[in-house]
């Protein structure tokens, strides 16, 4: 059985990452699609690593990064936080890597960080809003041409999941 893992994110990771970011396969699904500099990504990193309210991971498939997870917006206030992943290396999409790293970010955000909820955004016309229901995520809003990239709109979806939803459901999903 591959293993997925979640490490910390390296600055020899910076290239890997920024090629992914600039791919259409990636860029397709972020709020922004401008080209990444190598110094725009150099900032990003120093911006993140200083960043109390979030955290960012290579996620590793058998020892090889495959992609980025992150949660932001960590909340005391409002319990809770967002998350979001891409597979940035197409030849690792479809191998249920996805539902892997689901399942690592909800255990970490609710049994790790114990916060409440965890919530996520998506063009409505994308296909994870499937694999987050499937892991007891709910529709929770729904932003009509809420993102512009280039002449058009997008309209996105919000969907969260609670902790005591996720206490649930958790023991169906750990193999």
């Amino acid at each position: 059985m591959s293993d997925v893992k979640l490490r910390s994110i390296l600055e020899s990771d910076l290239e890997t990452i920024r090629n992914w970011r600039n791919s259409k396969e990636v860029s397709q699904y972020m709020y922004t699609d401008n080209i990444i500099s190598p110094e725009q990504q150099i900032q990003w990193f120093k911006k993140i690593s200083n960043d109390n309210s979030s955290r960012y991971w290579i996620i590793e498939y058998d020892n090889q990064a495959v992609g980025v997870v992150s949660i932001s917006e960590i909340s005391d206030l409002y319990d809770s936080c967002f998350w979001g992943f891409y597979i940035g290396n197409t030849n690792f999409r479809g191998l249920g890597i996805a539902s892997k790293v689901e399942y690592l970010i909800l255990s970490y955000v609710f049994d790790t960080l114990k916060l409440n909820k965890l919530r996520c955004e998506a063009f409505s016309d994308n296909k994870v809003i499937n694999l987050h229901e499937k892991f007891g995520f709910r529709r929770e809003a729904y932003y009509r041409n809420h993102i512009k990239k280039g002449e058009k709109y997008f309209d996105v979806v919000g969907l969260a999941i609670l902790k005591k939803e996720w206490d649930i459901l958790k023991n169906n999903y750990q193999q």
